[in-house]
């Protein structure tokens, strides 16, 4: 008879556990297809919080897609945005500088399709209410385009991204709250230029943080970047998994759940 109850309430429990997959969305930019990746979450929320993933430079990649998976184990929405489009992936990363150069100085292109992603991530169930976006370097940099756009979220979060603007850009009021996780030996952020994100974050009056990992360089959270760090770029499992720490406590900060 124990055993029988015990079989019960294993198959009850299996019964009410969703197990959340990716799932391809197309969605569009004008006439430009964009392909990025969905996926709910694996137990459900009243307050349905939501998380948009801007990758790296190379597009969409294995560490944004196991990052949304990650994510809605722990009960978000995420969608993985697809920046470039259909026919435009950089084959190389001298295509992907090209082209995430093109959006850097083009910012307003960036946010546009930084909010496209954001209406599908909203399509697929998320509360427009409560929302953080993510980025990972030249997504990072998109992140910090979503708080300067005054897009409608509560928070952003920058991954070794590049912090920097043009100078003859207004600095306007940042309303989203703001999480910077940054190697400290990162040789592609000058120090001119954290200065001067950081005296941007004051002068708009964010709600701000900025965290440093020791002996870490650029693209510190992807496994695939290697582990040498004279080439400026390397994974550092330390600070990978210091920074994912410091991401779910930001996100239960900032979101409802």
């Amino acid at each position: 008879m124990k055993n029988i109850l015990y079989l019960f309430l294993a198959i009850l429990m299996y019964s009410s556990v969703s197990f959340a997959q990716l799932q391809p969305i197309k969605y569009k930019d004008g006439n430009q297809i964009l392909n990025g990746f969905s996926i709910k979450p694996s137990k459900k929320s009243k307050q349905k919080p939501g998380i948009l993933i801007l990758p790296a430079w190379m597009g969409i990649d294995k560490l944004s897609k196991d990052t949304a998976e990650n994510l809605s184990k722990l009960g978000y929405y995420a969608l993985v945005a697809d920046i470039y489009g259909e026919g435009n992936y950089p084959k190389d990363y001298k295509e992907a500088g090209q082209k995430a150069g093109f959006f850097k100085t083009n910012f307003k292109d960036y946010q546009k399709r930084i909010a496209l992603a954001l209406e599908q991530l909203i399509h697929s169930g998320a509360n427009p209410e409560n929302i953080v976006v993510i980025g990972y370097c030249f997504g990072g940099t998109g992140a910090l385009e979503a708080a300067r756009a005054h897009l409608k979220v509560k928070g952003v979060v920058a991954f070794h991204g590049g912090l920097g603007k043009e100078s003859s850009r207004l600095t306007e009021p940042i309303m989203a709250k703001v999480l910077v996780c940054h190697g400290a030996d990162d040789p592609y952020e000058s120090k001119e230029e954290i200065a001067a994100f950081q005296q941007e974050m004051r002068d708009t009056k964010a709600d701000w943080q900025m965290i440093y990992y020791a002996n870490a360089v650029h693209s510190f959270t992807n496994p695939e970047a290697g582990n040498d760090n004279s080439k400026g770029a390397a994974y550092n499992e330390k600070a990978a998994k210091r920074s994912w720490e410091h991401l779910k406590l930001f996100l239960n900060e900032v979101l409802k759940k």
